[in-house]
């Protein structure tokens, strides 16, 4: 399947279960707001094209590239950290959860833990982080506690631009990294700081909505998700290939 280019960023846009048979070790679950940022950033674009696969994290992604000739399989961050996570249990590896609020690492790690009994991690708050992937003392502390405990796959919720510009920084002194993923929102729904949507407004690529509903503040993200990624993508010849 050939890649699908929105912006200068290649989106594979392969199946969750090629995802986990190629076993690619940087994952960037690539949505509407991440591309838009991307345009805006080449640094953070640049970024991006370091990751081994992009995946269509986004109903409208998907959407636009059907338009254009290209298929994309939709892989939510959720569902793909998920199955990460499963497998890293399953093969009782060391996960690692770092970002989100204050404790909420710890507790999305408690929780994790209890839906799979095999899982072994440790769970970080991880310090402020600039929108260049620059962290203060308390990450230097965390980061200095991965390579310690060296785990096999790390889950990084500081939201983009942040973790994939932190994972861009730091991913060379992390040699025991088999999987990173940048995982955004997604420690909110397994801390159960925020519910998911249910199953079948996942399907019809609804989560927007209901998102929207429980977080109104996010209305301008969802704006430019929703509307001015479209809009965009069809106005500039040059916004895909």
């Amino acid at each position: 399947m050939s890649p699908f280019s929105c912006f200068g960023i290649s989106i594979e846009g392969v199946s969750l279960d090629d995802v986990l048979a190629q076993h690619p070790r940087w994952i960037v679950t690539a949505n509407p707001e991440i591309l838009l940022a991307a345009k805006r950033d080449p640094a953070y674009a640049a970024a991006l094209q370091k990751a081994d696969l992009r995946v269509a994290d986004g109903i409208g992604l998907v959407l636009i590239a059907r338009l254009f000739g290209h298929t994309l399989h939709r892989v939510t961050g959720v569902d793909l950290a998920e199955a990460i996570i499963r497998d890293a249990a399953a093969q009782e590896e060391k996960i690692a959860l770092i970002g989100g609020g204050e404790g909420t690492a710890e507790h999305a790690l408690t929780a994790l833990t209890q839906r799979h009994p095999n899982l072994h991690g440790i769970a970080l708050h991880g310090g402020n982080i600039t929108n260049d992937g620059v962290g203060d003392t308390a990450n230097d502390e965390a980061m200095h506690r991965l390579i310690l405990e060296a785990p096999d796959v790390i889950l990084v919720a500081f939201g983009h631009p942040k973790q994939e510009r932190w994972i861009a920084n730091n991913l060379p002194n992390l040699p025991s990294v088999k999987t990173i993923i940048g995982i955004g929102g997604a420690i909110d729904y397994w801390a159960g700081n925020l519910p998911r949507a249910p199953r079948w407004m996942q399907s019809l690529g609804l989560e927007w909505l209901f998102r929207l509903f429980h977080e109104p503040t996010r209305w301008k993200r969802i704006w430019h998700a929703v509307v001015v990624f479209p809009l965009m993508t069809f106005l500039r010849k040059d916004a895909h290939s």
